[in-house]
């Protein structure tokens, strides 16, 4: 149910949570595609998606944080460092707080890192220390560092087709979250 006093916009709320909440995509994520198969068997390896704002890049790795039994941290390149990485790898290789000894990190605005912030990534991710997933506006090959993009499979997402927001529109009208939250301010 939807909890008022956490005022979270809409568009928040109906985040979707599985795969079968989400909408579009279905050239990667339809059965069979080999990032569903990924994320189903929560055998990750490093991950960059890129696409224009608004096509799911954020909720996929919610879901995906929602999803593995890996550990999960986020950051946004605009706000974070080269101390932040490094402070995740710490409490990532602490046995007692992170047994599996691995990590997925989520760097929203990857593209913004500059290359430094980036080669810091680079050791982790190759010795699996460190799950990537990147999400970008911009072209990856132009703006990620080679090394990180070798090291990662690169999914471009595309935009909505009208259909696909229809559907997000209708589940936005019918479902529970959607219904608590109208009840609870009327």
């Amino acid at each position: 149910m939807w909890d008022e006093s956490k005022k979270e916009p809409l568009a928040y709320r109906m985040c979707p949570s599985t795969l079968e909440e989400f909408y579009g995509q279905k050239h990667i994520l339809a059965p069979g595609k080999l990032l569903y198969r990924m994320i189903k068997s929560d055998r990750l390896s490093s991950l960059i998606f890129f696409g224009p704002p608004g096509t799911g890049k954020t909720s996929l790795a919610r879901i995906i944080a929602q999803t593995t039994k890996t550990g999960f941290r986020k950051l946004n390149a605009v706000s974070s460092g080269i101390a932040d990485i490094k402070d995740i790898v710490k409490e990532t290789q602490n046995q007692l707080l992170n047994p599996s000894g691995r990590t997925v990190l989520f760097v929203d605005e990857i593209h913004r890192f500059n290359k430094a912030q980036q080669d810091a990534l680079l050791p982790y991710v190759e010795e699996g220390v460190i799950i990537l997933i990147g999400a970008t506006t911009e072209n990856p090959y132009f703006e990620v560092n080679k090394a990180l993009i070798s090291r990662s499979v690169v999914f471009e997402l595309k935009p909505l087709e009208p259909q696909d927001i229809k559907d997000i529109i209708n589940n936005a009208l019918t479902s529970p979250k959607s219904k608590a939250a109208y009840k609870a301010i009327n």
